[in-house]
């Protein structure tokens, strides 16, 4: 597919999923937003572009394995119509299918459960495979945290997605900076993810991952203009708690890794996105 949407239209998409994202955590007092924020952009430049829908089996397959940040999904979905509007006041209430992290058992439009980090690129490398041997043209693309890749297992999937020549792989890193209780450079010894896919045998790029546009023209590019011949990784450089100056690249004591927004805090962040409660 192609983008359907100008960049305009799609960055009004993306404030109104950071203000639904706010909402959803103030009304179910679940946190995590600040990494939900940072990939809105991400995960609406990919919906505007490959084909998600369910019902179809030749779709493209997004897996979403930094489970935490779901509502960033849950609302993306909403927007382009895979999900009902009704469902989005039930997220986090008693019985719901809008779990804090996804459950693929009750809403089945997902392609996997997550939440346990370091999974998703295993699964969609095993789908990759499938989809390959079936002689399918559907896409796998998975969108990780930068704080994830600390995990062995994404490793050994990078590994079996070059010796398996999985040129129908795209792997998203969400990089804002900041995992949990601390920067992720600090974390993990200022290591370079770019260079270190490089090193395992993939096509490589890094950008500026809160921009829509740019994200879309590199995938347009390297995939419509058949360049891709190896799995592909994308650098997403992004801000933590994107579009909101008071939860921006802020880590003092983990602030909006945990906690949920105050309702003063929730009418000033709608306030600086330009949308009301």
């Amino acid at each position: 597919m192609m983008p359907t949407m100008n960049t305009q239209e799609l960055e009004q998409k993306a404030k109104w999923i950071r203000s639904q994202c706010i909402q959803m955590s103030f009304n179910a007092k679940e946190g995590h937003l600040g990494s939900a924020l940072s990939c809105v952009d991400i995960l609406v430049g990919l919906y505007d572009h490959f084909n998600f829908e369910p019902s179809d089996p030749e779709r493209d397959r997004l897996y979403f394995s930094k489970g935490h940040a779901v509502s960033a999904l849950y609302n993306t979905m909403i927007t382009f119509e895979i999900l009902s509007p009704d469902i989005r006041d039930t997220y986090a209430q008693q019985g719901t299918r809008l779990t804090p992290h996804p459950d693929k058992n009750l809403l089945p439009e997902l392609e996997m459960s997550s939440g346990s980090l370091g999974h998703g690129l295993g699964v969609a490398c095993g789908a990759a495979l499938a989809l390959k041997l079936r002689g399918s043209s559907a896409k796998c693309i998975v969108v990780m945290g930068d704080g994830e890749c600390n995990e062995g297992s994404v490793w050994e999937a990078a590994q079996f997605a070059t010796s398996h020549n999985l040129d129908n792989l795209i792997v998203i890193v969400d990089y804002n900076g900041i995992q949990s209780i601390g920067r992720t450079d600090e974390i993990s010894g200022h290591t370079s993810l770019y260079k270190k896919f490089w090193a395992f045998g993939w096509d490589v790029t890094t950008g500026p991952g809160n921009s829509i546009e740019w994200l879309q023209g590199i995938i347009t590019n390297h995939i419509e203009h058949n360049l891709q011949t190896k799995p592909f990784f994308i650098e997403a450089c992004t801000t933590y708690g994107k579009g909101v100056s008071f939860m921006m690249d802020q880590l003092d004591g983990c602030l909006w890794h945990y906690r949920v927004p105050s309702e003063d805090e929730v009418k000033r962040a709608l306030k600086e996105l330009k949308l009301d409660a």
